[in-house]
């Protein structure tokens, strides 16, 4: 018998929090078991030569929707085929009970049991579940989640509560099979998730869609007055970042009076982003975390706009170059926590000619890592130490997973994305193995590429290709 499973040879480690090194790595069992300058190739049953290239450890996708207009089985096997492209091994999905996903309400004792029988066997990435009490009963379960089902993160969507036939067409209560959903829910679901914190060993958090309700309805209905204009600068005029930054102030105002651990997502503009620097300035004490994503750090209304179509819709909308700076600005100086895809399968039919009924999301996941290092790294001088904090490190840290995924130490999960800094590679829709049918991002020139990456001490991807087959599990967290 070998003394390792898999050994990686010839490349330069990408250590979160300490920097690089030139070294080999070896696994045994799913986890790394040895790193040293030089070790034995005739010990490792598969070896994997990374010279030139660097050994990041896999990203940690935290943002993403298993499901959302899909069957569940379907989108974990072909969604998360396209994470192992950006290198990601692990992906958080937000679910919630209402309209879209399963499209039922009721406990999460008798759903969730059901979203996971759904997505086991089919996953090719680790995978958890981030959950969205959208009902007094649902509060009440949160410490049982906690405790017995693995979930230590939960959702509020802010914008929500203001839906109505005048601005987007849907009753708010229909639409998501709530009660009163609103900033009493919001304060409560803050408590029970602030006490569960209180009462375990890892963060337990509530992360926030923040776009305020009642000004998105006015400035909606205003643009559509307008002469409806059928643009994605029309859906960020809908939708402006005020709505963000009041939305931000009510989140942390209330997450200050309730001790609560809080993500503010996809912060998508330079007001939401200046919002969110404010808010932890003038409250040391709360526990906040920021996280932007791939598409608002990259794309603007303005090119999407020229190229025609609406498949860049998406919630919060993308805005302008200038939003795109700033939020570059917050990632290099430290202020954003980690970067996510909040990637959601979303079909061309299902976008249409019509900006009000074209569903809002689309894929990214396969460009996590190529953008934080096209962009990130060769554009703006980020070190490799501090893409992998970014897109791997500080996102297992806010949501539990430290200690087995987000590095590259011993006992660690051997999940690796190996990258070659200096691929250049155009993206098209076939190269993310995705099962999307359009991307935003296309045509766009992206240099450092995954050309393999590992799960748990086995190759999933090499040089373009998924190998095996689909062995993705559930990490509890």
């Amino acid at each position: 018998m070998s003394r390792y499973d898999l050994l990686v040879r010839g490349g330069t480690l990408v250590v979160p929090y300490l920097g690089t090194i030139r070294a080999d790595l070896a696994t045994k069992d799913g986890k790394v078991a040895a790193i040293a300058v030089s070790l034995p190739p005739d010990e490792a049953d598969t070896v994997l030569d990374a010279t030139g290239k660097l050994v990041f450890p896999g990203a940690v996708d935290a943002h993403f929707h298993l499901g959302i207009y899909r069957p569940l089985p379907v989108d974990a096997a072909e969604e998360t085929r396209s994470s192992l492209v950006g290198g990601a091994t692990t992906v958080l999905s937000y679910f919630r009970t209402g309209q879209h996903y399963l499209n039922k309400t009721g406990p999460y004792a008798g759903i969730f049991p059901e979203v996971l029988s759904s997505v086991a066997g089919h996953a090719w990435t680790d995978y958890g579940f981030h959950l969205a009490p959208m009902d007094t009963a649902q509060v009440g379960e949160v410490s049982s989640l906690v405790e017995e089902s693995g979930v230590s993160s939960f959702k509020y969507y802010m914008f929500y509560k203001g839906f109505n036939l005048s601005a987007d067409s849907r009753d708010a209560k229909a639409f998501t099979m709530s009660d009163e959903y609103d900033l009493g829910h919001l304060y409560q679901l803050m408590e029970a998730v602030a006490a569960a914190n209180g009462a375990s060993d890892r963060r337990v958090s509530l992360s926030l869609h923040c776009e305020q309700a009642e000004l998105m309805r006015l400035f909606i209905d205003r643009v559509r007055n307008s002469g409806d204009p059928q643009t994605l600068k029309a859906y960020s005029d809908a939708r402006p970042p005020l709505t963000e930054r009041v939305a931000i102030g009510e989140a942390t105002t209330l997450a200050r009076a309730t001790d609560c651990a809080i993500n503010l997502l996809h912060l998508s503009s330079g007001e939401a982003l200046a919002a969110a620097r404010e808010a932890r300035i003038a409250m040391p004490e709360v526990d906040m975390r920021f996280e932007v994503t791939l598409h608002h750090l990259c794309l603007t209304h303005s090119e999407l706009d020229a190229r025609g179509g609406l498949g860049g819709k998406v919630n919060p909308p993308i805005r302008t170059a200038a939003d795109t700076e700033a939020l570059w600005a917050g990632v290099v100086d430290g202020t954003v926590g980690w970067v996510a895809s909040d990637h959601a399968c979303c079909l061309e039919q299902e976008k249409g000619d019509q900006l009000w009924p074209a569903l809002p999301g689309f894929g990214g996941t396969a460009l996590l890592y190529p953008i934080l290092i096209s962009e990130g790294m060769h554009r703006r001088g980020l070190s490799p130490a501090r893409v992998a904090e970014l897109v791997s490190a500080n996102p297992a840290r806010a949501y539990g997973l430290d200690g087995r995924k987000g590095n590259l130490l011993i006992g660690y999960d051997a999940d690796l994305a190996i990258i070659d800094p200096d691929l250049e590679q155009e993206v098209t829709t076939d190269l993310l193995l995705s099962g999307q049918d359009h991307c935003p991002f296309e045509g766009r020139k992206v240099r450092g590429w995954p050309v393999a990456t590992v799960l748990r001490g086995e190759i999933a991807y090499l040089n373009g290709e998924v190998l095996g087959s689909p062995r993705g599990a559930f990490v509890a967290r």
